[in-house]
């Protein structure tokens, strides 16, 4: 028997060596390759236009930016020409800029980050769980380690349908996701686990309001986008600005209308490349010696904000308000946001705060086209997979393992049956 032992116990070990494999290579980019050779901005802009030109079925607008300053811009589409000025409803990149909202309370000391939620909270409360509501503060909010488990998610609302009032959204939204019951609720241990939540956001948009008294709008407006110089955004629909809004594209490249939403914070903020690049700068000094944060945030309060707070499968993925893409090889990590809603709408903004590169992509009609090309970014600058890119490709690398692991076990199973008949068949040595 020891052979068969000895058989077993080698497949077992070619297995494990094989997942290793195809997990560390997978996470570590083994078998990737740049779009563009390491250091060579100018070859990179270049292979991004090559995969914009190839792949783009809708519209697209990019822009790269170097030590805070955009180095090269793409614009593309079926439709009306877009530019760098043209406003395009970016899903959940919104998130990011709602949480620069909620930091300007936090940077004032309106708002105590490891404060109850409810405790600023006038015209909702969380329903009643197993758990203690208390525990959900404005810190796990941001970060997505509240323990709510709506997992939204919001849909929109078409063109003349009306928009569900904020606080009745939080109780059941009417434009929730497929497959999500649209309740705001505390379903696991508060900072117990990471779970992505929309409908935290909607509730750190009616703590906005209930704190300012401002309609959740009018504050971003005045207290972030005009500093920061984004004149062109807004959380409200374009309304006078119309003429600018990039026209929206489905799979098939048809044209379709965009929607409304009562949770803007989450997935509602109409915005261009040249605002969000704007708002990227703002992470480094500025010309002049114009402040980080622009005297929007602190540089604190930036800074807090890219520390890790969220973990999943071990890693570390999310700050507050932002998702932690990848190391930067300084000691921090890559930055920024995607967003990703019907009807093929997908944009992504990527930072090295460090060095204040970055990339903007704002697109609809080719799915996941910016970040597929944000991803490509990540990697070309740091030598890492960025997270989304690993999500992404899950598919692919179980297929690969489950691949593997059948061709492990079949030459396994061959070789234990070759060595059991050896045995049957080899005469017994006499005593």
């Amino acid at each position: 028997m020891r052979p068969l032992m000895a058989c077993l116990l080698a497949t077992l070990t070619v297995l494990a060596a094989w997942t290793t494999v195809v997990g560390l290579g997978t996470l570590q980019g083994w078998w990737r390759r740049p779009l563009a050779p390491r250091g060579d901005a100018a070859a990179f802009a270049r292979a991004a236009d090559r995969m914009v030109e190839a792949e783009s079925r809708g519209n697209i607008a990019v822009a790269l930016i170097e030590d805070g300053q955009v180095s090269h811009e793409r614009f593309a589409s079926v439709g009306a020409p877009v530019g760098r000025d043209t406003l395009f409803q970016v899903a959940s990149l919104s998130k990011w800029v709602t949480a620069l909202g909620v930091m300007t309370l936090v940077d004032s000391g309106r708002v105590d980050l490891d404060a109850p939620v409810e405790t600023y909270l006038k015209r909702w409360r969380l329903p009643a769980s197993e758990f203690d509501n208390r525990q959900v503060t404005i810190r796990r909010l941001l970060s997505h380690t509240a323990g709510l488990t709506d997992g939204l998610g919001y849909g929109g609302f078409a063109p003349g349908q009306p928009v569900q009032p904020l606080a009745e959204s939080l109780s059941k939204a009417a434009d929730a996701s497929p497959g999500r019951d649209g309740v705001v609720k505390v379903g696991v241990q508060p900072g117990s686990e990471w779970r992505y939540s929309g409908g935290g956001y909607a509730l750190l948009q009616l703590m906005i309001e209930d704190v300012t008294g401002e309609p959740f709008a009018a504050y971003m407006k005045r207290a972030v986008l005009k500093p920061l110089g984004m004149d062109s955004s807004s959380f409200e629909p374009p309304g006078t600005q119309a003429a600018r809004l990039a026209e929206s594209f489905d799979e098939a490249g048809r044209s379709s209308p965009l929607r409304h939403f009562s949770a803007t914070s989450a997935a509602g903020l109409h915005t261009s490349v040249a605002d969000l690049a704007k708002l990227i700068q703002a992470h480094r000094p500025g010309p002049g010696g114009g402040a980080i944060g622009r005297g929007v945030l602190s540089p604190a309060a930036l800074t807090e904000m890219r520390r890790p707070h969220g973990r999943q499968y071990g890693a570390e993925i999310w700050g507050l308000g932002v998702m932690l893409y990848a190391p930067n090889n300084s000691g921090s990590y890559i930055i920024g946001h995607d967003g990703d809603n019907e009807p093929t709408i997908n944009t992504s903004a990527r930072l090295d705060p460090d060095s204040g590169d970055g990339i903007v992509v704002l697109e609809s009609g080719t799915p996941l086209l910016a970040t597929r090309l944000a991803g490509e970014w990540v990697f070309w600058r740091t030598g890492h997979v960025d997270t989304l890119t690993v999500l992404m490709e899950a598919r692919q690398t179980l297929t690969l393992l489950v691949a593997g692991w059948v061709a492990i076990l079949a030459m396994g199973l061959i070789a234990g049956w070759r060595l059991w008949r050896r045995r049957l068949t080899t005469p017994a040595r006499p005593a």
